[in-house]
């Protein structure tokens, strides 16, 4: 049996520097597809699509809404074809009653222990339109370690340098912030990974950069301070969301090879401004993941927000603008409201203003987007300042006897790309 796996394309955020990680479902769910069956993975922001006419199957991994024009007409093209479509993923979940009218099915939840039923369903000919495992995940025990041999690694490289692999140690969260649709995904239950499963993961990657892609490393105490004393002797240099704010985690995450942490910044508050410095004690730098359009920002508190970036001594910045996707905290109350302005999914890039803000026009929100990307970058490009925190990282491997890993010709690309704007 042939299947052909893959990931559509999705347009990046619009001030962004370009560049593409591997990505983590379709990796994940190739570790649940059986050894006798042939799979063929395309990363279409990599690669060109290709049609395969002889496939028996074909799956659709949708992670991103805006994802999701381009997965229905790959989907109807197939279908076209009369080879059948299964439809996975976040996006997948999110918008599953729309999806089920471009897909033969459709698999909403995680899919661990669950597969070789659907298999088993498809050589009969019985595939159900909908498989619904959304509000009962499985056990935790049955993650198995990604599935990353799919993957064309070449295509994942940054000015000559690979990038980031992308892993993660637990599920679920226990927070329900009012951007966010984990809690509606994973549930509000905080569901790690069992340690030695993870340690073994990362061990088997042969990237020294990872990722670390769960929601939240700020749950579980115990838990954290058993998995970064685990990871030490991997010497592995990672990022990830943000840590818990405590001396002993932020040590242990710094000896485990913390490099860098995604940091919301949400206000001028000292709790952020100590939040961030705190880090940066312990050799952490600091992306700060800034959301624009909130209903407590006026324009001017987005200039004193702007202003505030520039004093707490960020690596670099990303900004976004507040985008009400289905199944968040936030997407209800501006439904109750009224004030969704657009349901085109190709325009939930956050960069554009897809709902009425509370004190300006969409105008001025999208002109304060363009604003706050010029002014944190204007006196060093984001490509410099990526530079700044690859060649840390260099600087880290070099001490810990981990910079053999890597093609010094590599490096030698990387940082004459970084020597010019």
């Amino acid at each position: 049996m042939k299947m052909q796996l893959v990931y559509p394309y999705w347009p990046r955020l619009k001030r962004q520097t370009e560049f593409h990680l591997p990505p983590h479902g379709p990796v994940v769910f190739a570790a649940q597809v059986p050894g006798w069956v042939t799979l063929r993975f395309i990363d279409e922001n990599v690669e060109p699509m290709v049609f395969d006419k002889t496939a028996d199957l074909v799956a659709l991994s949708v992670m991103l809404t805006c994802q999701l024009p381009r997965a229905f007409e790959i989907a109807d093209q197939y279908r076209r074809m009369n080879i059948p479509v299964i439809f996975g993923g976040i996006a997948t979940t999110l918008h599953a009653e729309e999806v089920v009218s471009h897909a033969d099915a459709v698999f909403l939840g995680e899919v661990e222990g669950r597969f070789d039923a659907i298999l088993d369903d498809f050589q009969k000919g019985a595939l159900k339109k909908r498989y619904d495992y959304l509000n009962n995940p499985p056990d935790i025990r049955l993650v198995e370690t990604a599935r990353r041999e799919i993957l064309n690694r070449d295509c994942y490289m940054y000015r000559g340098i690979r990038m980031l692999d992308l892993v993660h140690a637990s599920r679920g969260c226990r927070f329900n912030c009012f951007p966010c649709c984990v809690g509606y995904l994973g549930g509000r239950k905080f569901r790690p990974r069992p340690i030695e499963k993870v340690i073994a993961e990362m061990e088997s990657i042969p990237n020294n950069r990872l990722f670390i892609v769960d929601n939240s490393l700020a749950q579980d105490r115990r838990w954290l301070l058993e998995l970064f004393s685990a990871m030490i002797p991997l010497k592995k240099k990672w990022v990830s969301h943000p840590i818990l704010d405590d001396d002993q985690v932020l040590e242990l995450a710094a000896q485990a090879g913390c490099w860098y942490v995604y940091q919301a910044i949400f206000d001028t508050s000292d709790v952020i401004r100590n939040r961030v410095k705190r880090l940066k004690d312990h050799d952490i730098g600091v992306e700060g993941t800034v959301l624009l359009g909130t209903d407590d920002q006026t324009e001017d508190a987005i200039y004193r927000l702007i202003d505030f970036l520039l004093e707490i001594d960020l690596d670099i910045a990303e900004f976004t603008i507040l985008t009400p996707f289905p199944h968040t905290p936030i997407r209800a109350k501006f439904e109750k409201e009224g004030r969704i302005l657009s349901n085109n999914w190709i325009e939930y890039t956050c960069d554009r203003a897809v709902f009425k803000p509370k004190h300006m026009s969409v105008e001025t929100l999208e002109k304060l987007y363009d604003r706050a990307w010029d002014t944190f970058y204007k006196d060093s490009p984001p490509q410099l300042r990526m530079g700044d925190l690859f060649q840390k990282v260099i600087r880290k491997e070099m001490n810990d006897g981990t910079y053999h890993r890597f093609d010094k010709k590599q490096k030698r690309r990387f940082q004459k790309h970084t020597e010019t704007p």
